[in-house]
């Protein structure tokens, strides 16, 4: 027993089947199975949604991450752990006027015989913006706190004055020196950066391994003077009741009637030189252009692995008997996605002219010949003097509406030979 042959002939595209509409079927656009249902488009972008979930997620967990404990650190206005609204409130019980700028310029006008200037974080600084500030500071006859300065400021600041490399591994040191504010608050969290200096008169303070962690310069000649702060910790609102530290803080920031605190800000575009200004991408942290770079990898190997590999076309029988129109519709899916409004035209008019040779008695060899198939067909036709050249020959159609109304007109021609 032996199942059907199967055909090796080409399947010739025929003209889209008519259908006619059922009474009391609502009349609407159909759906053929070429328009995508919301299953399949979810299976499509599914992916892609899940790709962009997990980024969102990872950006909302970093940004919890460092937007955590450090907000408004060294900031007197901030009552976070590692912020200075306590020290700012003691001071202003002891008439202590305290005062926050950003910008180089309010810093370098506030300085003054009757003010204590505050400098936090001044590596974040340019070159000029700290030879400024120490230019307006050097005779003010003011004092100045440097908060944590490492060797990109300090010796700016404080000339004379160099960090060491290591920093200290104690964070609670007694004072070992003849400075009064440090002698009467005693042991205090100053373990930090440590400095070394040849300044004469400068007193060496909280000392770890022989180098301290608090220097004071008094100003030759003047009653001004510049204390070095090697580690913040006296200054943080969850620190100032342990040790010393409210002692050491008070004493160091309260010697004057005024207090400027300087926090550096980097809007300051006033203290920037053109040479000094960063571009768009100095701006971007380093770990988002790795990051980028590893998705653009990671996108590439992607696309590699999912693309399709295509050989050489190799023929083959068909396994299984396949309807026309299965076939009909699957190439115009394939002509539909190409945008092949040519090559379909094309195919519609070979099936035709195939088709009508046999009928006005042309042989299939000629079928494809206008100057015998037409002058046969316009025996045929309703309408003498008909121009079939345009319709069997003609060029491709310029838009899907025309290949429609082509496949249309060949329809309806070979309707009309067969019935003729």
């Amino acid at each position: 027993m032996t199942g059907p042959t199967p055909s090796t002939e080409p399947l010739q595209p025929s003209a889209p089947p008519t259908t006619t509409q059922q009474p009391g079927t609502p009349s609407g656009p159909a759906s053929t199975s070429l328009s995508s249902t919301p299953r399949q488009l979810w299976t499509r972008s599914r992916g892609i949604a899940l790709a962009l979930l997990v980024l969102l997620a990872a950006a909302v967990a970093i940004a919890a991450v460092r937007s955590g404990t450090q907000h408004g650190r060294l900031d007197p206005r901030s009552a976070d752990p590692y912020g200075s609204r306590a020290v700012a409130e003691l001071l202003a019980d002891r008439s202590v006027s305290t005062r926050v700028v950003t910008s180089t310029e309010e810093a370098r006008s506030a300085a003054g015989p009757d003010t204590t200037l505050l400098v936090a974080n001044p590596d974040v600084l340019t070159d000029r913006q700290r030879s400024r500030l120490h230019a307006a500071t050097k005779d003010s006859d003011g004092r100045t706190v440097l908060v944590t300065p490492g060797a990109p400021s300090i010796g700016t600041l404080a000339p004379g004055v160099t960090a060491d490399a290591t920093p200290s591994t104690d964070s609670t040191l007694s004072p070992g020196c003849s400075f009064p504010a440090a002698r009467r608050a005693g042991t205090a969290d100053m373990g930090g950066i440590r400095y070394d200096t040849l300044t004469p008169d400068a007193e060496a303070c909280y000392l770890s391994d022989g180098l301290p962690s608090l220097l004071h310069l008094p100003a030759p000649r003047k009653t001004g003077d510049t204390v070095v702060l090697g580690a913040p910790d006296i200054l943080y609102n969850d620190r100032l009741d342990e040790q010393g530290n409210a002692s050491l803080a008070l004493q160091l920031l309260g010697s004057r009637p005024h207090l400027v605190w300087y926090l550096p800000s980097r809007s300051d575009d006033q203290a920037a030189t053109e040479s000094e200004r960063r571009s768009f991408f100095d701006l971007i942290p380093s770990g988002w252009l790795w990051g980028t770079l590893q998705l653009t990898i990671a996108a590439a190997l992607a696309a590699l692995w999912r693309a399709r590999r295509l050989g050489p076309l190799v023929a083959e029988c068909l396994p299984v008997a396949i309807r026309a129109s299965e076939t009909v519709e699957g190439r115009a899916r394939l002509y539909r996605k190409a945008n092949a409004r040519d090559r379909a035209a094309a195919a519609l008019r070979t099936a035709t002219r195939t088709r009508l040779a046999p009928l006005v008695g042309v042989p299939p060899a000629q079928a494809h010949a206008p100057e015998t198939l037409i002058p046969a067909l316009s025996t045929r036709v309703s309408t003498p003097g008909q121009d079939l050249h345009p319709l069997l020959f003609g060029p491709p159609p310029g838009n899907d509406a025309a290949l429609i109304a082509l496949a249309d007109q060949l329809d309806a021609l070979e309707r009309e030979v067969r019935h003729s």
